[in-house]
Order: C-alpha cells, then structure tokens, then sequence
C-alpha cells in the first residue's frame, strides 16, 4: 500500500491539466477500508504466485536472447559487414497490464520488439523470426497476424502467452539503453512502427503521470475486476479496454494525489457520473509535436468530433484510445458508474460492502429479449479466425439495429462469447434488446430489423479468408428460451436469483410508490432486475448536464418523415404481399416498460467538443480543495464544492454536429480486421440486401401487456411468467428501400394493435 499523503516522486509538484480537487489526506476509515479491498482482490486471485512471477522473467529473457540472435543472423544474411554484425541489436520492450503491474495469473504480456532499419517487418519478422520461433518446442500455438492495425505475432512460450509486436527505427543500431519515450523515436517511422510503439510509450507515460504508483495500480486492479463483472470490460464490444480503465483511473489519482484506494474507487464513480460526454479526459496537454503526426483534435479532424467518450492517450501522437465506444454502451457504463457511485455511499453508511459493489452483471435476467449470433467452422483453426472477424464485426451490428429504428431499440452486447460442448467448432454471442427508455410504448409497436441483420451478414461474410464452413446464423430468443449451455455448468439457475442490490432497490423504490406517469400507455413496469427509477436518476442527471453544456444535438429525419402519407400511428396497417414470414421472424410481447427520460440515448448526432489545449489560465482550472478530512466525509456542502470542482475540470463547449452515413460507417471499422474485408459498398448494387427485403431476419415487435394503452399502474419483480410471443408478425408495406447512403432508415417501425395483427396472421 502506498504511503498516505505523499505526492509521491514529484516532490509536490503538480500532475494533470488542471489542479488537484483535494490534497486531503487519507482518514482511519480509509486506512481500514483499504486493507479490506487489498484482502479481497487477493481472495479474488487477482495476484500471481512469486513462482509464476519469476517463471515470466525467464521467457521474456529468453525472449531477448532470441531476438538478438535473430537481428544477427538477418544482418549476416544482407551482407553488412561484422563489425555492424556485431552491433546489430534488438530489443525487447513491456507494455499492457504486465507493464503497468496489475496483471494477473496467466495473463498474457504484451510485448514490443525494437529493430534496425534494415530489418523488415514482412520478410524478417514475419518471415525469419517466425521460422526460428516455429522450429522451437517451447513454442506453442504461433500465430502470425501480419495484416492486423497492430501486427502481432500470437504465441505461447514455456506456457506464458505472449503478444509480440515490431518496430522498425531508422537507426542502423539499437543501443540497449534506447528510451523509447523520446519523440525523437518516430522519426521516419512508418505507420504500422508508430503505432506498435504507441502502446509502450502511452504505458511509461501513464506511470510518470500518476502521483502515487502502487496506490494507483491497487485502485486499477480494482476498477478492471469490478468492469469484468459488471460486463463492461470489452473494448471490441464497445466498451472499454485495459488501457481505457488505466487513463480513467490515472486522472482520478492526479485529482485526489494523496487518496488510498478505498477514497479512489469512490471518487471515481462520483467524478464519471458526473462527468459530461464528450468532454475528453486527458493526463496532460496534448502536444503537437514536430513530426507532423496527427493528433486528435476535433476542430480539425471531422472524425474526431464524433468519438462519444475521448479518453486522450498522453504520449505523442495523442489519440482518443476509446473510439469504439457507441451511445448504446455509453449509457450502459453510465448507469454502472451510477451504480457504483450510490453503492460507495452506502459503504459509508455501513449498508454496503465490496462483495456489493463486484456482484455480477445478471445479463440474462436483464432483459426479456436476445439476440443470439451463432458461428460454426470446419476446424479448430478456422473457427479461431473466424470468430476473431466476427467479434469485430458485432459493433456495426449494435450501431446499425439503433440507428435504423431511430434509437428506441436498444442493444447490449454481451463481452464474452460461448460455445456448445454438444457442437463440433461452434461459437455464439448475445446481445440483450429492449424498447429505449423514456419512450411511451404505442400500441402495437414493431421493431423489424431483419434488412439491418441480413446486411450485418452480408458484411461478415465479405471476410478475405472466408472457407467454406465458415457460417453465421443470428436468430431472436426470448430469456427464458436462452440456452443451458451459456450457465456455469450448464445448469439455468432458479428464478429469482439471490438477492442483489439492484433487486433491494427496485423492492425499496416499490414501496415508496409508484412513479407517477401521464402517458397513455400509464404505469410502467422494470425490465427485468434492473432498476427503472435508478436509470431515471441516471438520464435526468445527464440530461441535466448535457443542458447545462448547451448541447445541441441535431434532430434526424422524424419518423413522420419516414411514413410520410401514411395513416395515423393507432391505426397503421402495413403489407408486403412478398415477405416471407416464416423466414426469421418473431416477434414479441412485452409488458411496458419504465417511461423514464433518457438523453443518452436521445443523442441521434455525436457532437465536437472543442478542447484548451495546454491552456493553464483559471478558467481552465480549479483550486485545490484542502478540505480536512472530516469536511471531505458525508456532508451535503463538501459534496456539492466536490461537484462544482469537477464541473470546472471539464473544458470545452458542446458543438452540435451533423454526422453523414458514410463518416459513420467508417468508423464502424475496427482496426485490426480492417484491411480482412472485400469492398463492402461496392457489391451492395444489385444484391439481396438492395433489390428485396424477403430474405432479411428478424422482426422485434413491441407491445403492451394487453395489446391495447393501458392506464392501470403495473410493476413486475421480474418473476412474472413472460407472454406469449405472437406466431406472425404484422405484414409489412412493400416499398423500395432507401439507399445506405441516404439518411432514412433502412427499415421501417410499424405499428398495430395485437388485434389487428392477430387478424392479420389467421
């Protein structure tokens, strides 16, 4: 544990952009609460044996050997004479989790191999480096990934996996004592060098950025287990990575220097619940540098000004390490930051421990509604491959379901994947739906999703190494339909599972009384354990905050514009005499949902932020707080000087900005798989997807209770046996689709009481 109170190697000098928002102090409460939190991530496994420790320091020495053997024998190889044989070094760098130093038991260590100019990255790395490593038994499972964002050469060594990069310098020989942290590093650096430099430099940068270095790795330690429970540990998924986590909890260290854990951990769900998105969060000023390098910067660069959640990386290039980040899992997080923030206070209070705070996101009790994406290949290896391509590509599938029904059908990627041990080479995700929040639910209403399904497949199936076997079938089920497999053991527990806190609250918030509701559709109910007044709370306050930055986010096209001519929502009867409903439709009852305020989910449009760069004036920074520690405690002032601290640590006035379909659907693209797929605009002309909506998937339908506007107050404890789904969907009207690149939706909301629909489908 770090020593209380010290600004730690720094010898008081001040880190970040702005001032620290307390210099207090930890209290005896602290002391005590983070001996506890240490016990519990050591019970938690979090800390490798000392055995395994020095088990990783051997292989990455051996590591080293090998790659210096290797520079030696390629420079032979080219004919350079023996002196610069003899000199000819390379070098082998940390970065990641192993670096930062809160990786935990047989984790991977990411590593970075440093070259001279005359080794290559395709013929040398790829190629001679692969072919010693290949020829080594203590080599497992090489896979060499040449086309990645990243190149990575994937593998296991004496049982430690290891992910090995390669950088290129311009230097003829690499001195053992290169610092790599110097900008001087980059210069004739071609792309991929850069950024296969990035992730040390960010790494290094980041431990010189926080004041205190083992408090800081404890309160990380901690925040990475608690975002894997919580199910938001997934930066492919849309929400954050190792590295996202690491500047989140670095800024939280630099605004309290001389907080232990405990007091960390709170602040940084009281600071991130209040934090207004798309303010970016930044450990120093972003520096332009001499290189001519690009940095992110979104009064520059259009692409910037849509990133939802910039979290800036503090090494040069500077970039927004979280670009994945979609408004769907914004809102996710910021509901568990909420979460977070109201299970701390109850930890002062003595009402909550840190078993509340790790319990478990209960995904498949969270909704009524799932998507399920399941993939089979021929072999152990295609799978591999082929799940890696997918998995890249389920975030255009969550963009896409809610940018085509105007954002009232929400997704939520689940992180993990599974697998049926019944099934030979398969693999599956899930997705949970559910109608947005604070929308009254018309009658009838039906989400119809299959064209943006069967075109998320068509894209998938665009992979450059596609083989045959390699399949992808998306169905729509409902929770209790989930499959056993996806249980620990197999076994689907009982419900209603064991008492959590979201399920303590929902209970205390049904006795208080029932949220009062004018809509037509009346009283709503919770979607399953989760607690509908707490998200509530959770928009009103980002709402309120998002106002108070005058964002103003432009409107899209209504959908009166989209069924313009069409007759009244109550009474809307839609037909397609050529759809095939038997095709991958479903479609489903649900009771009503909590008709709660949600303005994240109302942003249709990223915005730009504009941002101080290296600013220091006084509008850009706060005092420090040097509050006692009984000031900083429980009391409402200390609390509202704290919110007021973090609102002038925000920089930067909201700019509303449009945003076309073509920029969006660039920055669908992930990096790593961007260069493993065909020219996906290209081949839409005349395919399946533009001339005919018959073969498109699945239909989401959304109604009340009793198919009709409803007034009588209902809740649900999430034990109540689910309705039965509808056997047809209601038909659909026959037009010609929108182009992709156009700004209407490619599907169409249609919306029908169950009666008609029922009569519709006899």
């Amino acid at each position: 544990m770090g020593s209380p109170g010290l600004m730690n190697r720094n010898n008081g000098q001040r880190l970040g952009i702005t001032e620290p928002i307390s210099l207090g102090g930890p209290t005896e409460y602290d002391v005590i609460k983070t001996h506890e939190l240490e016990k519990y991530l050591r019970d938690a496994g979090l800390y490798e044996s000392q055995e395994e420790a020095v088990g990783r320091e051997e292989v990455l020495g051996r590591l080293d050997q090998i790659v210096k053997i290797w520079v030696k024998t390629i420079s032979r190889a080219k004919g350079l004479n023996e002196q610069l044989v003899h000199e000819a070094n390379a070098k082998i760098f940390t970065f990641g989790s192993y670096r930062l130093g809160v990786h935990g038991p047989g984790a991977d260590i990411d590593t970075l191999c440093v070259g001279p100019r005359h080794a290559t990255r395709e013929e040398d790395f790829f190629g001679e480096l692969y072919r010693m490593l290949s020829e080594m038994p203590e080599v497992k499972e090489l896979q060499p990934v040449p086309d990645a964002y990243v190149p990575v050469m994937r593998f296991k060594f004496n049982g430690v996996s290891i992910d090995l990069l390669y950088a290129k310098l311009s230097l003829w020989v690499i001195p053992e004592d290169l610092d790599i942290s110097q900008d001087s590093i980059l210069q004739n650096a071609d792309e991929q060098t850069v950024r296969s430099l990035n992730g040390c430099r960010v790494t290094d940068q980041i431990l010189r950025l926080v004041p205190n270095i083992q408090n800081f790795r404890t309160t990380l330690r901690c925040m990475r287990l608690w975002a894997k429970r919580r199910g938001v540990y997934s930066n492919v998924a849309g929400f954050l990575g190792g590295i996202n986590w690491a500047l989140l909890v670095a800024r939280i260290c630099q605004l309290y220097p001389n907080a232990l854990p405990n007091m960390l951990v709170s602040r940084f769900f009281r600071v991130y619940t209040q934090w207004r998105w798309p303010n970016p969060v930044m450990l120093c000023a972003i520096e332009e540098g001499s290189l001519g390098l690009q940095v992110w910067d979104p009064r520059r660069n259009p692409k910037d000004r849509f990133h939802l959640m910039p979290i800036i990386t503090p090494a040069y290039p500077s970039m927004n390490s979280s670009y994945n980040v979609s408004s769907s899992t914004l809102r996710i997080m910021s509901e568990e930051f909420q979460r977070g923030s109201e299970i701390c206070e109850a930890m002062e209070a003595s009402k909550a421990d840190w078993d509340t705070i790790f319990e478990p996101y209960p995904f498949f009790e969270a909704y009524k509604n799932y998507l399920q994406i399941d993939i089979t290949a021929e072999n152990a290896d295609d799978l591999r491959k082929w799940k890696g391509w997918v998995e890249s590509r389920l975030r255009q599938l969550t963009l896409k379901i809610e940018r085509h029904t105007f954002y009232m059908l929400q997704c939520h990627p689940h992180p993990g994947d599974f697998s049926d041990s019944s099934r030979s080479f398969h693999c599956c995700f899930f997705m949970g739906l559910q109608r947005k929040q604070g929308v009254p639910a018309s009658e009838g209403e039906q989400f119809d999703i299959r064209r943006t399904v069967e075109e998320f497949k068509h894209n998938v199936n665009m992979y450059t190494l596609w083989k045959p076997g390699m399949e992808i079938h998306v169905s729509h089920v409902k929770r209790r339909n989930i499959p056993n497999f996806v249980f620990p053991s197999g076994i689907r527990p009982s419900r209603p599972s064991n008492v959590t806190w979201d399920s303590r609250r929902s209970s205390e918030l049904k006795v208080s009384g029932p949220v009062q509701d004018n809509s037509c559709e009346g009283k709503a109910v919770s979607n399953g354990v989760d607690d509908g007044s707490k998200r509530k709370r959770v928009d009103d306050n980002v709402e309120t905050n998002l106002r108070s930055a005058k964002c103003l986010a432009a409107e899209p096209p209504s959908v009166g514009e989209v069924h313009e001519g069409s007759p009244p929502v109550s009474s809307c009867s839609i037909k397609d005499d050529n759809m095939d409903t038997h095709r991958l439709v479903e479609s489903i009852r649900e009771e009503p949902e909590n008709d709660i305020p949600d303005s994240l989910r109302n942003m249709k449009n990223p915005v730009e932020v504009s941002f101080q760069n290296s600013q220091a004036d006084g509008s850009a920074r706060c005092n420090p707080l040097n509050l006692a520690p009984s000031a900083v405690a429980d009391t409402t002032s200390s609390k509202e000087v704290e919110k007021l601290a973090i609102e002038k640590i925000m920089s930067g006035p909201y700019v509303a900005h449009q945003a076309s379909p073509e920029e969006l659907d660039e920055l669908e693209n992930d990096f790593e798989y961007g260069n493993q797929a065909k020219d996906f605009r290209g081949s839409m002309k005349g395919s399946p997807i533009e001339s005919s909506t018959a073969n498109a998937a699945v239909a989401v339908p959304v109604l009340s209770a009793n198919g009709s506007c409803s007034s009588s107050g209902l809740y649900s404890n999430g034990t109540l046996e689910e309705l039965e789904p509808m056997e047809l969907a209601a038909p659909l009207l026959n037009v010609t689709p929108a182009p992709v690149v156009q700004r209407k939706p490619l599907i169409r909301l249609s919306f029908t009481s169950l009666a008609k629909a029922t009569e519709k489908s006899s």
